[in-house]
This record gives C-alpha cells, sequence and structure tokens, in this order.
C-alpha cells in the first residue's frame, strides 16, 4: 500500500484532528462550533474552511439553529464520515505494520 490508498480529505492535519474528534462523538451526537473551535485550539475561519471541505465531501454535517436570539451552529460527523475515518484508521494501521516488517 502507498499513500495514495490514505483518503487526501481526510490526511491534512487539521481535517485529520477534526474527523477524530467527531469520531469520538457517539452516532448521532453533535458539537457546537464554537466547542469543537476550543478542542482543536483553531480559528474560527481556520475551522470552517476544514468543515467546508468535510461537509462537500460528504463527511460532516452542519446544522444552524438558533438558542434564544443567538445563532448556533451544531457539527456532527455522518455515517460516511465515520466509515471514511475507519477506512484511513485501517489503511494507517496496515501500512505501519508494512513499515515494520
Amino acid at each position: 500500500m502507498s499513500e495514495v490508498d490514505l483518503d487526501p480529505v481526510i490526511h491534512s492535519a487539521s481535517r485529520l484532528r477534526v474527523v477524530a474528534t467527531l469520531a469520538a462523538l457517539d452516532r448521532g451526537d453533535r458539537v457546537s462550533f464554537p466547542r469543537l473551535q476550543k478542542l482543536l485550539d483553531m480559528t474560527a475561519g481556520n475551522l470552517s474552511t476544514h468543515l467546508r471541505r468535510l461537509e462537500d465531501a460528504g463527511y460532516v454535517t452542519q446544522t444552524k439553529t438558533h438558542v434564544g436570539r443567538t445563532p448556533a451552529t451544531y457539527v456532527e460527523l455522518t455515517p460516511a464520515g465515520r466509515l471514511a475515518f475507519e477506512r484511513y484508521t485501517q489503511t494507517l494501521t496496515e501500512l505501519l505494520k508494512g513499515a515494520q516488517e
């Protein structure tokens, strides 16, 4: 196997951090944008850019709503995103095992 087998959408370090964080949540759970931003220590603009790329790939959904009069955005890993992350980690594990042999 080669690096070509790793999902290029997830392989970016920042997007990998986003997907790994969301994958740690239970299926169907979501996190608020500010909480995710704080957990990852990313700027709002940087996080938004990476979320957009993940959303375009079908890996995350963003739900925009209001809490009272305050806008709120929630982020969730889709089933396709969870499967892509599982495949990514499996491929990476295989690559690392192959490097140790």
